[in-house]
């Protein structure tokens, strides 16, 4: 999934720092995980997590 321009960081200052080489790593949008619901469960491994959107419009991540 590509960012629309509009949503795209400014890399016109661009450094070697972790966060401008994380430009080459995939978005994935929350409403994509989702998909209208508040919680979907992650499996991980053998590992189950909660991604919970908050009233706020937070994300909580719960193991």
């Amino acid at each position: 999934m590509t960012m629309p321009a509009d949503e795209q960081p400014d890399l016109s200052q661009a450094s070697d720092t972790p966060v401008d080489r994380a430009i080459d790593l995939r978005v994935v949008d929350s409403r994509e995980l989702l998909r209208g619901d508040r919680e979907v469960l992650i499996r991980h491994s053998d590992q189950i997590y909660r991604l919970r959107l908050t009233k706020s419009g937070k994300l909580i991540l719960q193991k």
